[in-house]
């Protein structure tokens, strides 16, 4: 059904993007990859909510890689792990959790430049010596990795766009393969990233800039457009609309809209018969 042959890296094309789907368990990526996404991500957000936790740094290394590996065994696609800041403040960690995440069967992963569990930024040269210490632990690995490398500061209200763009150029020097700064302004701005930059650029589909179709994304340059935890989150406000109005109204009217077991079913079992 799906070519176990395709490489991850060859996905991306600057102008032509591809959708990372963004799953957080082994049947929403079941149901994603049946539905025709060329490869996979974790989301940190959307697997911390799996556990009952917040995202930004509240879930361990092991038990991250652990959930990333489970994606890996669900379906033939590649799979980048969203794996934060790398889970540690050295450089050294951040290598260590790449070779990790290699050795856990991902095709690649997201790095950020995120003091996590703090939203500051770390400062520019190491946030830059980070990714090179990444960069090298991926050329290292058994098999193709793809690194990429986050500049988080505009999101997070840090630091501004030529800033975003400084680090992301740094980083592509320092050797990252897809380069990420998520929610900028507008497209406008994301533009303004593609054009500065010499490696493909992934562009968060969330918020705001779900208003565009991929074809606008293509117009602009971008090359890969993740769903970050927004398709999770739309799970989340289904329960949290639905549930609010059953316990605080009695109105259960929400029950009734659900996707059959005759659609879903199928998809899942396309990967274990």
């Amino acid at each position: 059904m799906i070519d176990r042959g395709v490489s991850f890296r060859d996905l991306h094309v600057p102008g032509t993007p591809f959708i990372l789907a963004n799953a957080w368990d082994t049947g929403s990526a079941r149901m994603l990859a049946a539905m025709g996404a060329k490869a996979l991500a974790t989301s940190s957000a959307a697997h911390a909510f799996t556990l009952g936790v917040p995202d930004m740094g509240h879930v361990p290394r092991d038990v991250a890689l652990t959930h990333a590996s489970d994606l890996v065994a669900a379906t033939p696609l590649p799979v980048s792990g969203d794996l934060e800041n790398g889970y540690g403040h050295d450089a050294a960690s951040v290598a260590e959790t790449v070779t990790l995440a290699a050795k856990a069967g991902l095709a690649g992963c997201c790095i950020e430049d995120t003091m996590l569990p703090a939203d500051t930024p770390y400062d520019f040269a190491a946030a830059v010596e980070r990714i090179e210490a990444g960069a090298a632990a991926a050329k290292a690995a058994e098999g193709d990795f793809v690194l990429t490398a986050r500049a988080d500061g505009v999101m997070l209200g840090h630091y501004d766009l030529d800033e975003a763009i400084r680090r992301l150029k740094a980083f592509a020097e320092a050797g990252a393969d897809v380069l990420y700064a998520p929610m900028v302004a507008d497209m406008d701005a994301l533009q303004s990233i593609c054009r500065a930059v010499s490696k493909p650029v992934n562009a968060l589909c969330a918020g705001r800039f779900s208003q565009y179709g991929l074809a606008d994304f293509a117009r602009i340059g971008v090359a890969r457009v993740s769903l970050g935890s927004a398709l999770a989150r739309a799970t989340h406000k289904i329960i949290h609309d639905t549930g609010l109005a059953m316990f605080e109204r009695g109105d259960m009217t929400g029950l009734g809209a659900t996707v059959s077991s005759d659609i879903v079913d199928p998809m899942l079992r396309k990967f274990i018969d």
